[in-house]
């Protein structure tokens, strides 16, 4: 196996005397989706923010692309940060631009393009993310749900980056807005050469679109692995998480989507 994209070690984040993680190891593999899952205050999303550099560790060393991020001056860490794409949990879009405007925003920011030409692309990458063009001049408060989650991915890709940082992005979608989401989300990790770090509590995400799963306990990643390795650990909440009404549904749909 090549050298992992991201490799977290020793990573601590404590906030007063309040530790979230304690000796955490984690790898991200290249061309992978690995889901990353855990009970309510397991720390996904502050795990996440420490990888893109929203959130300095108290401890431990973060490598992307064979770089300490730890140890970087501010404009090398800014210049691999800028190989990420990352879509918040609730889109975080500006709400006084239109979604051609968000999505143009970082492309004058970072890659210097003119506007006019920011907004062309722009309108590319929100029909990448399955949009109609009429969708670039309205703003979010116009979108549904699923398209709000769309417009934010659109922007998680306007610098065509390398890895794909996604914290629940299926959340409060109805069924069918979920699974098409996924199916873009495959579509687009193929198409790409995409690698992407998936926080989802979607057991049928899980199922459809992650190489691995990583489960968040006690601190630290609790075990790693493939979706049936990590459902067969030795552990109470993983036994509720995947043996539950739910779990069983969505490895049933999985295993009857393969074989259909």
């Amino acid at each position: 196996m090549s050298e992992p994209l991201i490799r977290v070690r020793e990573l601590e984040n404590r906030f007063g005397n309040h530790v979230v993680h304690q000796g955490l190891d984690l790898d991200l593999q290249h061309g992978e989706i690995l889901g990353v899952v855990g009970g309510s205050g397991s720390g996904k999303s502050v795990l996440m923010r420490s990888i893109v550099g929203l959130l300095r560790p108290s401890a431990g060393r973060i490598e992307v692309f064979g770089e300490n991020l730890q140890q970087l001056s501010a404009p090398a860490r800014s210049r691999i940060e800028r190989r990420f794409g990352v879509l918040f949990q609730r889109g975080a879009l500006f709400t006084s631009l239109t979604l051609a405007e968000n999505i143009a925003l970082p492309l004058i920011e970072h890659a210097r393009l003119p506007r006019s030409e920011a907004e062309k692309l722009a309108c590319l990458k929100l029909a990448l993310a399955g949009l109609p063009g009429k969708a670039a001049t309205q703003y979010p408060s116009e979108l549904s749900g699923g398209m709000v989650k769309r417009a934010a991915l659109a922007r998680a890709l306007a610098l065509d980056p390398e890895v794909l940082f996604l914290d629940e992005p299926t959340a409060g979608l109805d069924p069918i807005g979920a699974a098409a989401f996924d199916r873009l989300l495959l579509t687009l990790r193929d198409a790409l050469g995409l690698s992407v770090f998936l926080i989802t509590h979607d057991l049928d995400t899980l199922y459809t679109t992650c190489d691995r799963v990583a489960v968040l306990a006690q601190r630290r990643v609790l075990v790693a692995g493939s979706l049936q390795g990590v459902a067969a650990t030795d552990d109470a909440w993983v036994h509720d998480y995947f043996h539950g009404p739910r779990g069983r549904s969505a490895e049933n749909a999985a295993r009857t989507a393969k074989e259909s």
